[in-house]
């Protein structure tokens, strides 16, 4: 049976394809009543085709993709920054710890009206969200990753002369890689899901705010190519940080072998 599995990888495909026929099935007999609310698969796909040929699509998820990029690169680059020096320093682990402790529960989103009094309403807001959902987990991840390194690896390079900057950067980090990736790979999804939900409260721009607008409309086909959309980039990012941890950390391990 395992080598049957191995042998026809395509069978993993089988599930989705019998839920969009069973979609399309369903929309088609009537069994939820209404086409207007229940639109068939096909019905979905034509829209989409539409929405990107047009030029709606492509325009608003640039926006969308722009604020991602940002927010998160900017979050990312400075949780893993803080959260090595915590993870590497006891003193600032202590100083900035129990402050990381109390923020980084609280929800991203639960900063929008606070956000919105501070910096209004324009093209920052939605990145601050994002660099705030990117910054509290990568900073903890990054900081338990390294602290979680076996202090024997460490005391063997001190012995053998290195410096403290060389054995962060050529054997801490690369062990530490694979609890930071693990928040790479989650909070990627996590922007995307909470830059939906700030253009739809605030922004006239980007996938958020064309699900706003499609449902002000009532066209539950725009809606479902919305979250068709979100749905393939949050897949795209988490495959990608796969990708890149798989390559950083087999390059890296070797590094540190050496």
């Amino acid at each position: 049976m395992k080598s049957l599995i191995r042998l026809n990888p395509g069978w993993s495909i089988l599930p989705i394809v019998l839920f969009l026929c069973g979609w399309e099935i369903v929309s088609r007999l009537d069994i939820i009543p209404g086409h207007f609310f229940f639109p068939p698969f096909t019905s979905v796909v034509r829209e989409l085709y539409s929405l990107a040929i047009s030029g709606v699509l492509g325009e608003n998820l640039l926006c969308s993709l722009v604020r991602v990029l940002i927010g998160f690169c900017a979050g990312s680059i400075t949780g893993m920054i803080i959260g090595a020096l915590m993870g590497w320093k006891d003193v600032l682990n202590e100083a900035f710890g129990p402050i990381i402790s109390i923020l980084y529960p609280i929800p991203a989103l639960g900063w929008l009206p606070l956000l919105m009094l501070w910096i209004g309403i324009n093209e920052a807001l939605p990145i601050a969200i994002i660099f705030i959902c990117s910054f509290f987990p990568i900073c903890y991840n990054t900081a338990t990753g390294i602290r979680s390194v076996d202090r024997n690896f460490i005391r063997a390079a001190r012995t053998l002369g290195a410096s403290d900057s060389r054995i962060l950067t050529t054997i801490a980090l690369p062990l530490a890689l694979p609890n930071i990736f693990t928040g790479l790979r989650l909070e990627a999804g996590m922007a995307w899901r909470v830059i939906i939900a700030a253009e739809m409260v605030a922004i006239p721009t980007g996938i958020g705010a064309l699900l706003m607008r499609a449902e002000s409309l009532m066209r539950v086909d725009i809606i479902i190519v919305c979250l068709m959309v979100l749905s393939l980039m949050c897949l795209f990012f988490e495959r990608l940080f796969i990708y890149l941890e798989g390559r950083l950390t087999h390059h890296w391990s070797q590094h540190a072998g050496h």
